[in-house]
């Protein structure tokens, strides 16, 4: 018999899991997302999940605070036999996780209990992880804290961004949820308690938070470049002679060979496809850039609209606009990036 499910989601771990629900045998009663925020110009951002609501003509609730008394019958009235989470954003309170007679399960996007909260991706990347997957758990009033009800593990592969991770645990989410679903619809679910003494928390992002750090080794500043894309995206500040700082994203990078003798953030090799930045340790080969107010771009595109020096000092804040670019470390070598393991890549 199916179900009737209430859906509760935003963003894009929640798109797939909530089209394959909709074209699947139970009965989507109603969404309930995030409310409509605006972008520059005052435009709407999308949603395509209220958007696919919509067409279907299904009730679709916003409220800014779950927890109210009217959100909590609003949701309530649906009647759903279950409701899925992925993605919400919102702590739901105790009263909608008990009220469908299957409870509320929740699609997580790690291997829980690792990386509890709301930036679980970003964090698999940031620290190095091999592998993450996708956790469906019964919903409790503790932050992602409940029984395990399945789950699968997917390899993080070595150049991977948080977006392009992301994209892949969604389409993981589709069949592990629909089991589950199908678990509970039969009554042969079997949750299992996490181990809470092996439990790690990533918190909420900020901004702030994409700021690239140079004293950081480089193995670690090239984590942090894939791990904040695309949100809050990884900048850093380039000098202009004469100008303010210009603010750029870092959107690819390798670790290659660096110099003891330069302070970290230096660029120590400039070549006609890339520029190499000194880190804590090791030195990165920047490959592509995202500059403020532009399109995001090859190195080598960006080196040929721009004088780029070495001995120019990238950093987390923005510096003081100078105007005698002449006073910069000039102890340059031939200029050539060693020690990448790859050739440039092509403009494209």
């Amino acid at each position: 018999m199916p179900l009737r499910i209430v859906f509760l989601g935003a963003g894009r771990l929640a798109e797939p899991v909530f089209s394959a629900l909709l074209d699947s045998p139970h009965i989507v009663c109603g969404l309930v997302t995030q409310p409509d925020r605006t972008g520059p110009g005052q435009r709407p951002h999308a949603n395509p999940l209220k958007d696919r609501a919509g067409k279907r003509g299904l009730p679709v609730l916003q409220p800014e605070r779950i927890k109210t008394a009217d959100a909590i019958a609003a949701v309530t009235a649906l009647a759903a036999d279950v409701h899925v989470v992925a993605a919400y954003g919102q702590l739901l309170p105790r009263t909608l996780l008990d009220a469908p007679r299957l409870g509320t399960i929740n699609v997580h996007a790690s291997l829980l209990p690792r990386y509890r909260g709301a930036s679980p991706i970003h964090a698999a990347i940031l620290h190095g992880d091999a592998e993450t997957g996708i956790t469906i758990i019964r919903l409790v009033p503790e932050l992602d804290a409940g029984p395990i009800l399945a789950s699968v593990r997917t390899p993080i592969l070595p150049r991977e961004t948080t977006g392009e991770l992301e994209a892949r645990l969604a389409q993981l989410a589709v069949p592990i949820t629909l089991e589950v679903l199908a678990q509970l619809e039969a009554g042969t679910a079997e949750p299992v308690e996490q181990d809470h003494r092996l439990a790690t928390y990533a918190g909420k992002l900020s901004k702030a938070d994409g700021r690239i750090d140079w004293r950081q080794p480089a193995v670690v500043v090239e984590r942090h470049i894939r791990a904040m894309q695309p949100w809050p995206g990884p900048f850093t500040y380039l000098p202009q002679a004469g100008k303010m700082p210009l603010r750029m994203q870092i959107l690819a990078a390798t670790v290659c060979a660096g110099r003891a003798d330069c302070p970290p953030g230096q660029i120590i090799a400039v070549d006609d496809e890339a520029f190499a930045v000194q880190c804590g340790e090791d030195a990165l080969r920047v490959e592509r850039i995202h500059p403020d107010g532009k399109r995001g771009m090859t190195a080598g595109e960006f080196l040929r609209g721009r004088r780029v020096s070495v001995g120019d000092v990238l950093t987390a804040e923005p510096p003081p606009a100078t105007t005698d670019s002449a006073a910069k470390d000039t102890a340059t070598g031939s200029g050539a990036i060693v020690g990448t393991d790859r050739a440039p890549p092509q403009a494209s």
